[in-house]
């Protein structure tokens, strides 16, 4: 408003003073000089006011955030975006960042078992673009100190209130959870969104500390020795399953010994009788041979051959005492033939 003022009064200003001239003329022959106001081309410098004035009237919002609109202090209810804009001279714009903002407060809490609890919580937010200006209407431009910061500090303080000391320890997750759920349905009534949230430090009495650290080390040793104890007994497990593996295994190869013992007793049994079967097939057949061969020579025996078989076989030596019916004659008798010769 102050530069479009500035602007008109500076085009009102040059064109009239730039519109000032002198004339002059004779009178009882003298020359005089008078003040006098005409249309001159030096008048058009009175057009730097106007572009003062036109300047007055544009306004540009940077990227990332939102214009508020005023007139005469009077809240619109439409807004700008990032660009550059005209707007009447009268009016205003109020620049509301909308960009990803984060939050950090340190705060001091109760547990529900009245330990005192050191905390710090972030908190990443941003406004939403189109309720801009319901934000600067009903809260202003510090709306984090105003609103923000009094919501967060009740939000902790009602959570970590539900929970003992030691409980808070272990539920640093479960805390970001429940305070950003209080925080979302609670700031969407101020058109603030909340995007993240994180408990980043919870720090205790130096007592309590030290107790909880004991605690820890007794659980530690605790756990320790538990593994220990299902260590041995894993062992002694072991060793009972690879004991009761090689006794079976034991078992097991005596009882292949004994059924390989056995298979070669049968087997040798087996050969021993097969050889027995072929040695008597054998002495049949040599018996039945035999037998054939007697019994052609049974056939083939003659009283002629039987008497030169004879012949063959003696020593020419005649008995001195021979009982017979009359075969000696004819051994006789082939002696005397055989001398004869």
């Amino acid at each position: 408003m102050a530069l479009f003022v500035f602007g008109l009064v500076l085009t009102v200003g040059l064109f009239l003073l730039l519109g000032i001239g002198t004339n002059k003329f004779s009178e009882n022959g003298k020359v005089r000089q008078e003040l006098t106001w005409y249309l001159h081309k030096r008048q058009l410098l009175a057009l730097l006011g106007v572009i003062v004035i036109v300047l007055s009237c544009a306004t540009s919002v940077p990227t990332g955030h939102t214009g508020i609109i005023t007139t005469f202090g009077k809240v619109e209810n439409y807004t700008l975006e990032a660009g550059v804009h005209f707007k009447a001279p009268w009016q205003d714009v109020v620049k509301m960042d909308n960009r990803n903002q984060k939050g950090m407060l340190q705060l001091s809490c109760f547990s529900s078992d009245i330990q005192e609890v050191e905390l710090s919580y972030s908190i990443n937010y941003q406004i939403e673009k189109a309720n801009a200006q319901e934000i600067y209407r009903n809260i202003g431009e510090n709306y984090y100190e105003k609103v923000m910061t009094p919501r967060i500090q009740e939000s902790v303080k009602s959570v970590i209130a539900k929970y003992t000391a030691d409980e808070l320890v272990e539920a640093r997750n479960d805390l970001s959870k429940q305070i950003q759920e209080l925080l979302t349905s609670d700031l969407a009534k101020y058109n603030i969104v909340v995007l993240s949230t994180s408990v980043e430090n919870i720090d205790f009495a130096d007592a309590f500390t030290q107790a909880v650290e004991a605690k820890q080390v007794a659980a530690q040793n605790k756990l320790q020795a538990e593994i220990e104890q299902k260590r041995q007994t894993m062992e002694q497990e072991q060793a009972a399953e690879r004991a009761v593996i090689a006794a079976n295994a034991e078992a097991r190869t005596a009882q292949i010994k004994a059924d390989a013992e056995a298979e070669v007793r049968r087997i040798n049994a087996q050969a021993e009788a097969d050889a027995q079967k072929m040695k008597a097939d054998a002495d049949a057949y040599t018996g039945e041979k035999q037998a054939e061969v007697n019994k052609m020579l049974q056939e083939s025996m003659t009283a002629d051959l039987l008497r030169y078989y004879f012949i063959q076989g003696w020593n020419g030596t005649l008995p001195e005492t021979y009982v017979g019916d009359g075969n000696f004659l004819s051994l006789l008798d082939i002696q005397t033939a055989q001398n004869a010769d």
